[in-house]
């Protein structure tokens, strides 16, 4: 059944889930109160947990980060509710790191369910959360699949021995472009600010992805000792492309519709989602990491302060830490899997979709990629305000 489902996913991946809509000045707004360090009443405490009474989830992911048949269902969802017993209600509900934290940080500081008994979200977020103390600690007993997380995951500086957080996938920043309206290609972050493509051009919302391409385009080593003038060079480009108008639009995941209208013809992207968007609207899409270096990230499974679901939400992350369905998954969302014996699975149906660079990355391709070091809570609070008067004025 597993071994058919694989097939399937690398012969169509069609129909996925809508994208959700652009990032508005709302969106904006609620992305600049995320920047609040937290509240004063001290750290709440955990919901207790209801799992062995109520069979149910609530799980909060990015678009198109899931396998997704032509009917809309989730295959190995649907398999996890029959294992286990547990309904999961799978929203889409993330688009951008800060916008999701706006919407939900009262409610966390309170200690109240935020209405997701886990959320997905990226290294730095998770960071956050866990400073704040807006996250559960797992019982890694009820997780023993975790034995399969790859060990150079295992050790975060934000969460070591991942008391409190799973990886769910990972991936690359980069540049991509449409291939009919841009033949001869891209290869630097440089190229998306050629005469030709002004107005057209697509950068993300997402502050470290966005900063880190260009400040590796300036020559910083984002993973080592850089500080304010290093950031202050690379806001300074992002405005001027901003301000001539270069840049067309600041985007979430929203990013690929504008992508799929032709509103932009080349972006600052995600290395899955071309894949997704090849896939849905005509296969014109190309996506490079640039000559400079690309970002490197994860995001993560963890539990809200208030969800009285934990042990619910363990046994979700121990199911996909079984390599054969961290292998569906992959081949359909094309990001890193962290999950050890996932390759091997997915080389038993498709030598293909196992040899694929974005999915299990070797030694040379990660060393192209380089991890946006680690903000304290000062460094996040003001670089992140200069990113965010950026959109404010695009």
């Amino acid at each position: 059944m597993i071994r058919a489902l694989i097939a399937q996913a690398r012969n169509s991946q069609l129909n996925r889930r809508a994208l959700l809509a652009g990032a508005g000045a709302g969106a904006t707004a609620l992305a600049l109160a995320a920047c609040s360090t937290g509240g004063a009443q001290g750290k709440p405490k955990p919901a207790a947990d209801t799992s062995a009474e109520d069979k149910t989830l609530n799980w909060a992911n990015w678009a198109a980060y899931i396998d997704e048949d032509d009917s809309g269902a989730y295959p190995t969802l649907e398999r996890f509710t029959e294992e286990t017993g547990i309904t999961v209600n799978y929203e889409v509900a993330v688009d951008d790191n800060n916008t999701y934290y706006g919407k939900v940080k009262d409610q966390l500081a309170l200690g109240q369910d935020i209405g997701a008994d886990t959320a997905v979200l990226t290294d730095w977020m998770i960071a956050r959360w866990i400073r704040f103390g807006y996250a559960q600690k797992l019982n890694h007993d009820n997780i023993p699949n975790l034995a399969n997380l790859n060990p150079a995951l295992l050790e975060p500086d934000f969460d070591k021995g991942r008391e409190y957080s799973v990886p769910w996938q990972g991936g690359f920043a980069g540049i991509c472009w449409n291939t009919e309206a841009i033949p001869g290609g891209l290869e630097s972050v440089e190229d998306l600010w050629n005469s030709d493509l002004k107005g057209r051009v697509g950068v993300l919302s997402e502050m470290r992805d966005t900063m880190g391409l260009i400040m590796l385009q300036n020559g910083v080593d984002i993973a080592g000792d850089w500080g304010d003038d290093d950031f202050t060079a690379g806001i300074d480009v992002l405005r001027k492309q901003v301000a001539d108008g270069q840049v067309r639009n600041i985007k979430g995941n929203s990013y690929l519709e504008d992508l799929k209208s032709e509103d932009t013809l080349a972006a600052i992207c995600w290395s899955g989602d071309i894949t997704v968007i090849n896939a849905e609207a005509g296969d014109k899409w190309q996506f490079a990491i640039p000559t400079a270096g690309g970002t490197l990230w994860n995001d993560n499974f963890l539990v809200p302060i208030g969800s009285p679901r934990k042990a619910n939400a363990e046994a979700l992350m121990n199911y996909y830490y079984e390599p054969e369905v961290a292998a569906e998954v992959a081949a359909w969302v094309n990001f890193i899997t962290p999950v050890v014996g996932a390759k091997e699975a997915a080389a038993a149906i498709d030598p293909e979709l196992a040899e694929n660079q974005l999915i299990f990355p070797n030694a040379e391709t990660l060393s192209t990629a380089h991890i946006f070091r680690s903000l304290d809570g000062a460094e996040e609070q003001k670089y992140q305000a200069e990113f965010q008067s950026i959109l404010l004025g695009a």
